[in-house]
């Protein structure tokens, strides 16, 4: 069995000397041995912890992935089993919105437009939506969507133009993206009048969950290989 220091480690995965010291030292990887001089000593299976780690990143992002593997090598083995499943549910969930959101953004392009008179209150929007009257409000603050004001109350009306927006904001939202983002695609929406843009970016997301899902499969079985060494 090979028998590394934290300089030939860093050098085999990549990793910095401190990567590799921070990542045993919140057990992202297996604790390391201890040469008699109290330095660590690394093998060929922190070696593939590591390249383990860099993979499972890339499919769930670095912070589930650290919070995951530190959990992993503690556990009992059908409770690691469990943990690595966990991700698999997590990444089709975030699928199944964003083809749920593609699906969304579809048919509302391929509806024709609204007649002014099928304007809606706060109420009866909310409702069609099934979201709060304080999300809209919020989303209007956030300058997602731009209701009209009427009657002596100045309470809210939105035409057509603006219901449209709402179910897109409403479809990007529940597809997990951040209201950054959102407003980005809402802002890009209301210059070019047609949706292709955040189709595309739903195809693409659809793409690469795809490929973190293929990469989770891939790594999920090295880890529980390692767990078993």
């Amino acid at each position: 069995m090979m028998r590394l220091s934290t300089a030939e480690a860093a050098a085999a995965s990549g990793y910095s000397h401190q990567q590799i010291r921070d990542l045993e030292h919140t057990g992202v990887i297996p604790a390391a041995s201890r040469r008699a001089n109290g330095y660590r000593e690394f093998d060929e299976v922190h070696l593939h912890a590591l390249r383990a780690y860099r993979e499972l990143a890339i499919a769930v992002g670095p912070v589930v992935a650290r919070r995951t593997l530190s959990e992993v090598w503690n556990a009992e083995s059908d409770v690691a089993a469990a943990l690595l499943s966990a991700l698999h549910v997590d990444l089709m969930r975030e699928r199944e919105q964003a083809l749920d959101a593609l699906a969304a953004l579809r048919a509302i392009g391929g509806e024709p437009d609204a007649a002014p008179a099928d304007a809606m209150t706060i109420t009866e929007l909310s409702a069609a939506l099934g979201v709060r009257a304080s999300t809209l409000r919020f989303w209007e603050d956030e300058d997602l969507v731009h209701p009209e004001r009427v009657t002596a109350r100045a309470a809210r009306s939105y035409p057509p133009a603006a219901i449209r927006e709402a179910r897109i904001v409403a479809a990007l939202r529940a597809a997990a993206y951040r209201i950054p983002q959102v407003h980005a695609t809402i802002t890009a929406l209301r210059s070019m009048a047609e949706i292709d843009g955040p189709i595309t970016a739903l195809e693409s997301r659809l793409g690469a969950i795809s490929e973190r899902m293929s990469v989770l499969l891939r790594v999920g079985a090295v880890i529980l290989e390692l767990y078993r060494r």
